[in-house]
């Protein structure tokens, strides 16, 4: 390979390795030192040319190549940016990278800082355009593969699933994984298959997740615990409402398994009931949560997404619990829903005073003249920011489509153009279409804005007409307004107070909670 170097200098090349899979890492002599060992030999042959092998490991073991966030590749690009490498060695072009995308990128750099690239199974002259462009057909043939090895993968697993097979994944509760045969199965684990079903006759028994949670927790029942084919340990997390509804949910304890949206009959053991795991379903359905473990929220609850508790920075979430025929809302603490009433000290919240707190504030805000100028000013400020900034982003975006013009013209006259010369016109194409697309929206905002004006008259009407506008708007309208008004709503158990904080308004109001 020809070098920009004279003969004389010494040329410090970097060996880079890499290996999708952890196996077989932790042998004596493994992929990723036969890959360096080929290098070294091919260093080794260039030695008159003044080549040096740098003593630097660039090793990234069980990383996939379809992305660039790998800790031996980013340590070798630093001592790239830093001048200590003049040529990076692999294997094989697809060690560095299997994205045509993120190969293109890492070679612009490269060619930024001078840099020579060799594969020693495929040997390129990077500083000739007929090498580039064998690089990246090659790239592009490695990509390739890499999409038709994952849809292999995904079809075998799919495969797998309907023939009622265990194709992978985390252990679960009441399952070990039995792998001495050609493929891996699930065997029940005795002890831990009881667990499993006192769990379910709790959650019978008791009526909801919570309950069960703190039961879970009171017994000292955590989660599965494994270990990794490394022996690390893994998992014996306690249980909380998330994990404990995907227990409850998993078909796996009946004899099934499930791949996407389908069930199919497993080869394995079942340890739950059907008739106990149906039971289980019809009550989480009651309960009022949807198949996805999404829970439904039909009763228009104002502050709901605005609400904090100050003590865990946790969103408080709307709920109700029916007495006596008659339903109470309320507003509860995230972590203390999902952790247990131990883990925060909140309480919970009537939904109806907290609600009314809130606009009381907003009503009582409406009657300050000095609020209602600050208001005024704000919105006219405001106003002409956008505009400064839709002018500035239109200026910007005439001096791109400019310069990508000027660049398409370059391109489009090149006597030979590579791969890599087609690819960037390709996305000039689109970056254009997609500028121009953006500019004529910008424009049309431009001449809507300058039909616009705001009158402290319209301010201070629009406050007066708080309490008529307010009772108008449908509970969803009403939301509506809260979100515009009202960035976030703090909940102070330790004072028993609230604290409101409004959009684009210097200020912070202080109520006592009802």
């Amino acid at each position: 390979m020809s070098s920009k170097k004279n003969n004389t200098d010494s040329i410090r090349c970097a060996i880079y390795t890499r290996k999708s899979s952890e196996e077989g890492l932790d042998s004596e002599f493994n992929s990723l030192d036969a890959q360096r060992e080929s290098a070294e030999s091919f260093i080794a042959s260039q030695i008159s040319a003044g080549w040096v092998c740098l003593p630097e490991q660039y090793n990234d073991g069980g990383f996939s190549g379809g992305n660039v966030e790998r800790p031996g590749l980013k340590k070798l690009l630093a001592d790239i940016e830093a001048g200590k490498i003049d040529c990076v060695i692999v294997y094989k072009v697809d060690r560095l990278s299997r994205s045509l995308m993120d190969f293109a990128r890492m070679m612009e750099t490269f060619e930024q800082h001078d840099i020579s690239f060799v594969s020693v199974t495929q040997q390129f002259n990077t500083t000739h355009s007929m090498g580039r462009l064998t690089l990246n057909i090659l790239l592009s043939f490695a990509q390739f593969e890499r999409e038709i090895i994952g849809e292999r993968i995904r079809d075998k697993i799919a495969a797998q699933r309907r023939k009622g097979k265990w194709a992978g994944g985390t252990p679960v509760l009441g399952y070990d994984v039995d792998r001495s045969g050609s493929s891996p199965k699930l065997i029940v684990n005795q002890s831990e298959a009881i667990q499993v079903r006192k769990i379910y006759e709790l959650y019978l028994e008791l009526g909801s997740l919570l309950p069960v949670v703190d039961e879970l927790k009171a017994l000292g029942l955590p989660n599965k615990t494994w270990h990794t084919r490394r022996g690390k340990p893994k998992g014996g997390k306690p249980f909380d409402k998330c994990s404990l509804h995907a227990l409850l949910t998993n078909p796996i304890y009946v004899g099934k398994v499930k791949h996407k949206n389908d069930v199919f009959e497993g080869e394995h053991e079942p340890i739950v009931d059907a008739d106990i795991f149906d039971d289980v379903q019809t009550q989480l359905k009651a309960n009022g949560r949807t198949p996805t473990g999404q829970v439904r929220n039909k009763h228009n609850a104002l502050i709901r997404g605005l609400l904090f508790c100050k003590h865990c920075n946790s969103a408080m979430v709307h709920t109700f619990t029916n007495k006596r025929n008659r339903r109470y809302r309320y507003y509860r603490c995230a972590q203390l829903i999902k952790q247990g009433r131990t883990s925060c000290p909140t309480p919970s919240l009537p939904a109806t005073e907290i609600e009314r707190a809130v606009i009381d504030e907003i009503r009582l805000i409406a009657q300050d003249q000095d609020l209602q100028k600050e208001v005024f000013n704000q919105a006219k400020s405001l106003l002409e920011e956008d505009r400064e900034g839709i002018t500035r982003s239109i200026a910007n975006l005439s001096r791109q489509l400019s310069k990508d013009q000027n660049e398409l013209q370059r391109l489009s006259e090149a006597p030979d153009p590579s791969n890599s010369i087609a690819t960037c016109i390709a996305g000039l194409h689109e970056r254009i279409q997609q500028n121009e697309t953006e500019l004529s929206r910008l424009k049309r905002k431009v001449s809507e804005q300058m039909e616009r004006s705001i009158e402290m008259n319209e301010v201070i009407a629009a406050f007066n007409d708080f309490d008529q506008l307010w009772d108008t708007l449908r509970p969803r309208e009403q939301q509506r307004v809260l979100a515009l008004l009202v960035s976030r709503i703090e909940f102070d158990a330790s004072d028993n107070s609230i604290s409101i904080d409004f959009h684009d308004l210097a200020t912070s109001k202080e109520l006592a909670t009802c």
